[in-house]
């Protein structure tokens, strides 16, 4: 396996709320996550750093994560520990109250391939050079679509499209939307929406098909992001599989 991350502030924000990680165990099991903060001055940072720390203390408590169905009651109970966890530091901080995140994981081990989302981070399985997207977006915007108010075209330039219905530190109890992907791919690809509010997909996928290496591609694309405009915090999580590995 390849692996790569990168975050990057863009070019409005004046400061970054996105919290990104690729871990990996000696059980060949890897977890990718990207945590997308919200709140601005009520330390979105705080809230996206909580769950990705949070996430990786836990991940290297374990040998291995297990079964699919272990992996699942992990990262559900991982979900709930990190709500909590953000909820406590509003309390204790009230100047943060109002802070929350997005989150996006993914569970690859030799045997399976999970994906969880909570917001509207996304997650995608990049398979024929083509990316697939796996994850369904938690935004007012997506709701109406699903309910037949929206078309998708109108969705794109909607003034609220950005309204999140889900996000930890926002909503509690919690639930994370889990998804049992099929291990045939050649990649996973996570990313914050500064990443997919700038580019298209094909325009991503044209990088990705690039010969460069996974650090150049990353970077590549967040140049291409911040030239179309940058306005917002990019982060990107990449796994791709090489030759031989399962």
């Amino acid at each position: 396996m390849q692996t790569f991350y990168l975050t990057d502030t863009g070019k409005i924000r004046d400061h970054n709320e996105d919290s990104v990680i690729i871990l990996e165990n000696n059980s060949n099991e890897y977890i990718l996550a990207v945590a997308d903060g919200m709140g601005g001055h009520k330390a979105g940072e705080v809230a996206s750093a909580i769950a990705i720390n949070h996430l990786t203390e836990e991940f290297y408590r374990l040998e291995t994560i297990g079964t699919k169905e272990n992996a699942i009651d992990w990262l559900r109970n991982i979900v709930t520990e990190i709500n909590n966890k953000i909820f406590e530091y509003t309390r204790e901080n009230p100047d943060s109250k109002g802070m929350g995140t997005t989150f996006v994981c993914a569970i690859k081990t030799p045997n399976y391939l999970l994906y969880g989302n909570i917001g509207d981070s996304s997650g995608y399985v990049i398979k024929n050079k083509k990316l697939h997207k796996v994850t369904k977006d938690h935004t007012l915007v997506n709701l109406l679509v699903s309910t037949g108010e929206l078309t998708e075209e109108e969705a794109k330039y909607h003034p609220r499209r950005n309204v999140l219905m889900r996000a930890l530190g926002a909503n509690n109890p919690i639930d994370i939307d889990i998804f049992d992907v099929d291990t045939n791919i050649s990649g996973i690809f996570l990313c914050s929406d500064g990443l997919t509010n700038m580019l298209t997909d094909e325009q991503i996928e044209k990088v990705l098909d690039s010969n460069l290496t996974l650090k150049e591609i990353l970077e590549k694309l967040i140049r291409k992001a911040n030239a179309r405009g940058g306005n917002d915090n990019i982060s990107i999580a990449y796994l791709k599989k090489e030759s031989g590995d399962v």
